[in-house]
């Protein structure tokens, strides 16, 4: 069985989501949900699902404790709306097994800094015709890691920055957990 962790950071609905999907498959499952965010609806998702959770802080997330802490929980990371920087340790001890997924079609919005409102924003502000989601593997820059996959969605001259995070939410939501369950068994 692979051990999913997911590290989330706010409300929670892809972390969510991905517990529900990996629900029951018998090679996969999701057993941690990580925050650095006391606060995060993460919390609150996964105890109503029965996943265990833990708050860990900035400083924890680069110690030689917190490693091989992951070392014994984890098979594959997931980062699901986790705003902190992966060490380069922990990236080196997951080779191509963390993957994250961001709020527009890399390599354009991504960078320190770029999440949520603040891509869509950017978007708008742009007036660019479509947008979309990236999945990549992480590695040691912000949305650099390679691509895994990408969707689009139209945009109209009318879209406001939350009309854009509705439509990449739908996104988000019918595809990051059927592109884990594909990465983790086509490899």
């Amino acid at each position: 069985m692979i051990r999913i962790v997911i590290f989330a950071s706010g409300s929670g609905t892809n972390a969510e989501n991905i517990i529900k999907h990996f629900s029951g498959n018998e090679r996969a499952k999701v057993t941690l949900v990580l925050t650095n965010n006391k606060d995060a609806g993460v919390l609150k998702r996964a105890k109503e699902l029965n996943i265990p959770s833990k708050i860990f802080s900035k400083t924890h997330l680069n110690s030689e404790e917190f490693l091989h802490f992951l070392k014994k929980e984890a098979d594959f990371i997931v980062l699901a709306g986790f705003l902190l920087k992966i060490p380069e340790r922990i990236i080196e001890e997951f080779p191509y097994r963390i993957i994250n997924i961001h709020p527009a079609l890399l390599p354009k919005y991504g960078g320190k800094g770029m999440y949520g409102m603040y891509v869509h924003k950017a978007v708008v502000e742009n007036k660019e015709p479509f947008t979309g989601i990236t999945i990549h593997y992480v590695n040691e820059r912000y949305d650099e890691g390679a691509i895994i996959f990408q969707e689009k969605v139209a945009l109209t001259s009318n879209d406001t920055p939350e009309d854009v995070a509705r439509k990449i939410h739908q996104l988000e939501q019918k595809n990051f957990p059927k592109i884990i369950e594909k990465v983790l068994f086509i490899k």
